[in-house]
């Protein structure tokens, strides 16, 4: 007997490299039709990026594999940075024109994503994926007020896929019950940036380094990413520097990126040979990129660094990293003196010296672990948690 195809329909702003991939994978479920409607058409080709101050257009593919629809969205002011930026009036239509078995909903703060949880709940099952933790929550008045519609929220969901160990405490936090949480790992494409068998991505990545006046044996700490606050790149470079003053090989920083704390960052790495700068790279860049470093340094105070994707990539790339544990994978994914360091935000006395204790020969055996420890984090899992879900 032939099993019967299940529709999903998912509800997304605009492509995302770290979804699109997925979709594609999905798509391709001889068990599973799959229709992505997108809310945001105006993002498809190009993103400005705030916090950047650039305009950033993507050089992978990104709508290749799968089904989708750019459903019109009205707003004035369209975009994620507030909810009435996607206003999509023909969305809930469109979606039941179609007539899908389930639907996965990504932010539900959006006006009309909201708006299809509303109205599908009750009539078929309604999904959610997101990566919000408990880490930047403060004791007091406003973090019940928000727990308290937070709850009112996701009665408007049947079933959520968390992505690791902090997001699940979230959703429990705000009254979704054990059987409503299925775990679906966040992941990167691991494949594009494991190194294939003639190491060309290490090849490559040691020519730049030349490039950029790097010795073999230097050892680099990379940080990429925005240059905000909430990241703190200037902690990073204060850190180093202080860690030189007592090391006997200095550590290198080279910090990638674009962002308001540019500036600033400039000024205080002004005359320091061991600091350097690389302009925002793009993603067929990355898996070069993170092998620049010898580790990746990311130490985040928050508030909002929910995961921290990019620690991902630098474990695939064979890299270990430094954390802080406001990252929210550093609970899943950083198993310390193993595949890489976890610090406390804030804390600059650690950070400087995990970077005075750290070597060479150290560093390249914990990458090789980091790397092997993140295959298990990959778009499958995502993929077999939601055709599971279809099949029950």
């Amino acid at each position: 007997m032939t099993p019967v195809m299940k529709k999903i329909a998912i509800v997304s702003t605009h492509p995302i490299q770290y979804n699109a991939p997925w979709f594609k994978l999905l798509s391709a479920k001889s068990e599973v039709t799959l229709k992505v409607f997108y809310t945001w058409s105006q993002a498809a080709e190009d993103v400005k990026d705030k916090t950047f101050g650039k305009t950033i257009k993507w050089d992978i593919p990104l709508l290749e594999g799968y089904d989708y629809e750019f459903v019109e969205n009205s707003s004035k002011d369209p975009g994620t940075h507030h909810k009435n930026g996607i206003n999509c009036p023909e969305l809930v239509s469109k979606i039941a024109a179609w007539q899908p078995d389930a639907i996965l909903v990504f932010g539900w703060y959006l006006k009309s994503h909201f708006k299809v949880m509303k109205h599908f709940k009750g009539k078929i099952p309604v999904w959610f994926r997101g990566d919000s933790t408990l880490l930047d929550d403060h004791p007091g008045f406003k973090q019940q007020l928000r727990k308290y519609y937070l709850t009112y929220v996701y009665r408007y969901i049947d079933k959520v896929f968390y992505v690791g160990s902090e997001n699940k405490k979230y959703f429990k936090a705000v009254g979704l019950k054990d059987k409503q949480l299925i775990y679906a790992p966040h992941a990167i494409d691991n494949d594009r940036f494991f190194d294939s068998e003639s190491k060309l991505y290490e090849e490559q990545a040691k020519k730049w380094r030349l490039e950029l006046g790097y010795q073999p044996d230097d050892l680099v700490v990379l940080f990429a990413g925005k240059f905000e606050p909430k990241k703190q790149p200037d902690t990073l470079l204060k850190a180093v520097q202080d860690a030189n003053k007592l090391r006997t090989q200095p550590v290198k920083l080279l910090l990638v990126g674009h962002g308001p704390l540019e500036a600033d960052l400039q000024q205080q790495a002004k005359g320091d040979t061991n600091i350097k700068f690389l302009s925002f790279q793009n993603q067929s860049k990355m898996p070069i990129l993170y092998r620049l470093g010898n580790v990746m340094c990311l130490p985040s105070k928050g508030p909002g660094e929910t995961w921290g994707l990019a620690v991902n990539e630098a474990m695939a790339c064979a890299r270990p990293v430094i954390v802080s544990d406001k990252v929210g994978c550093a609970t899943d994914l950083v198993q310390p003196s193993e595949n890489g360091f976890v610090i406390k935000a804030n804390d600059s006395t650690t950070l400087k010296q995990v970077l005075l204790d750290i070597d060479q020969d150290e560093l390249k055996t914990l990458g090789a672990y980091a790397q092997n420890y993140i295959k298990q984090w990959n778009f499958e899992r995502i993929v077999t948690a939601l055709v599971n879900q279809l099949k029950s």
